[in-house]
């Protein structure tokens, strides 16, 4: 594919990056020849320096002929990345998607005036951020957590620690032990990815995730020797978007939720923009503060400042002084290992996150969603089955199923159920897919 991104900041920078691995025909637009500079280090694409809301920048990058144009500049410039995509489609980009920074624009009622413009989505990274952290603290025993078609399968990752009953055992056996109530689908250990097969054995420190039938959840969460947390007592630093948003949410639900930030004038319009949520003007570096503000009594700490070092340390000592569910966002990839090395529970990364839901735009239209997760180089991928596909021509065990990808699950009308050698899947069928990057083209060959 042809693909521009216009904005070489972070979130930009990286999907160039991730985009580039899959041997697409990236451009990279911005007005910043510092960041094209370090983009082109980065990744094998061309930079083109210039404002993206012009006519001949976008007409000499080759706009006419983009299959997917992507406006990510800061969220500062949410207005560049609006008027950028409209001038984008309407000078033929196939399709087009923008960074917003304002919740209104995603209400129904409001997408329809985008889409009206050309825009085919709009994606806001720090919503994108919130809603997983709410996710997590729903699902409080778990490092990330994913559901399908109402849960009737569910993704679902933890940390192997001292006392897990799967410990030392392999993947063969549990299976015998459990049968088809789930399937662990990877694991990730020292930094790499396995597809487990039925001799791997799981060790203390791996990362296992799992594709769960809804009613083999809890025999999935047992062999973690995890116990779920019901969180009343929330404490949250960092008073910024993402911040908010759990705050705003989590309000309506739970006995306590505090917040703490140590920008004065932010605590002021935090304390008028929410109802229920007690506001702390300090910093959160400080030890003392979190204790005397009761962090010993919190069921869970979410960490969102803008510093991952901040948000990786004050997690360490929340975890130290007895908060069983810690949460930090880590917007540094070199520091996503060591916060879980160091007893974060869960990681949150926004340019992760939101590359998984541009990245469904390169592959087959039969992709419904895509997920890159922390600690593996894998991503989860949700297809409908295509009546013309490869993949329902013959049993799995005679398609040349790519090795670096696993089929966790599928679901057939009301019904979940695990797959083997001998499964044929059928058209319409939703199949739930881990795969490392090597096997996506693979895969999505199998599904076209």
């Amino acid at each position: 594919m042809k693909i521009i991104v216009a904005g070489a900041g972070a979130v930009g920078g990286h999907l160039a990056k991730m985009l580039s691995v899959e041997h697409h025909d990236i451009t990279v637009i911005d007005n910043d020849e510092d960041r094209l500079k370090r983009v082109s280090t980065e990744a094998d694409v061309i930079t083109f320096q210039g404002l993206p809301t012009s006519i001949a920048v976008l007409t000499e990058a080759g706009v006419r002929d983009a299959d997917l144009f992507i406006a990510v500049s800061p969220a500062q410039e949410q207005d560049v990345n609006i008027v950028s995509s409209i001038l984008a489609k309407k000078l033929g980009a196939k399709k087009v998607t923008a960074r917003i920074n304002n919740e209104e624009y995603q209400k129904n009622e409001n997408k329809l005036l985008f889409t009206d413009l050309g825009i085919d989505s709009l994606f806001y990274p720090e919503k994108i951020a919130a809603d997983e952290i709410l996710k997590l603290l729903k699902q409080s025993s778990m490092s990330d957590f994913m559901d399908y078609s109402h849960g009737k399968l569910q993704l679902i990752v933890y940390k192997l620690e001292e006392g897990a009953r799967m410990l030392d055992m392999t993947v063969g056996e549990i299976r015998a032990e459990s049968g088809t109530l789930f399937r662990t689908v990877a694991i990730a250990r020292h930094g790499g990815t396995i597809i487990p097969v039925s001799s791997t054995r799981f060790k203390i420190g791996d990362q296992v995730y799992i594709i769960a039938r809804k009613e083999g959840m809890e025999a999935a969460l047992a062999y973690s020797g995890r116990d779920k947390v019901s969180v009343g007592n929330l404490m949250i630093l960092g008073g910024g978007r993402i911040g908010e948003m759990v705050a705003r949410k989590m309000e309506k639900s739970i006995e306590q939720v505090k917040i703490i930030d140590k920008d004065p004038q932010r605590c002021e319009s935090l304390s008028m923009e929410l109802d229920k949520t007690l506001v702390i003007n300090g910093d959160g570096r400080n030890s003392d503060l979190l204790i005397d503000e009761g962090i010993r009594h919190c069921d869970a700490f979410v960490a969102v400042t803008n510093s991952s070092e901040t948000n990786i340390l004050s997690c360490v000592v929340a975890k130290r002084m007895g908060v069983p569910r810690v949460i930090a966002e880590v917007e540094n990839f070199e520091y996503v290992g060591l916060a879980e090395s160091m007893g974060v529970d869960s990681v949150i990364n926004k340019k992760l996150i939101t590359a998984g839901r541009i990245f469904r735009f390169t592959l087959s239209s039969k992709v419904r969603s895509i997920k890159m997760l922390n600690g593996t180089s894998a991503e989860v991928m949700e297809y409908i089955v295509n009546p013309t596909s490869l993949i329902t021509t013959a049993k799995l065990r005679n398609l040349n199923f790519p090795e670096d990808a696993i089929i966790g699950g599928v679901i057939r009308g009301n019904e979940a159920f695990m797959v083997d050698g001998d499964t044929e899947i059928r058209a319409y069928d939703q199949v739930i897919i881990f795969a490392k990057p090597s096997a996506s083209n693979k895969v999505n060959e199998l599904f076209i």
